[in-house]
């Protein structure tokens, strides 16, 4: 029995959906790394933290400014995030 051109079409659009729905959540996930970065040199202008934390955030922001030139917003937003959780915020 020959399939309906109609069931084909509608298998290929529920698979490209479902290809849609697995990929978008990754990339909807990021924040432009550049106000990440302005946001968290803010809160960590205002942080009162100590020598050895201060040298975490700071290298964690070298790497992220590493990575947003670089134009990989994704590794650096999770270096963020990290220096964020250090200021508490």
């Amino acid at each position: 029995m020959k399939t309906p051109p109609t069931t084909r079409l509608d298998a290929f659009v529920i698979a490209i959906c479902g290809l849609m729905a697995v990929t978008m959540p990754a990339h909807a996930a990021t924040v432009p790394c550049e106000d990440m970065l302005r946001d968290m040199r803010a809160a960590k202008a205002k942080a009162t933290l100590s020598d050895a934390d201060m040298a975490k955030v700071n290298d964690l922001e070298a790497k992220a400014v590493e990575r947003c030139n670089a134009d990989d917003d994704t590794r650096s937003d999770k270096f963020l995030t990290e220096a964020m959780a250090l200021i508490g915020k």
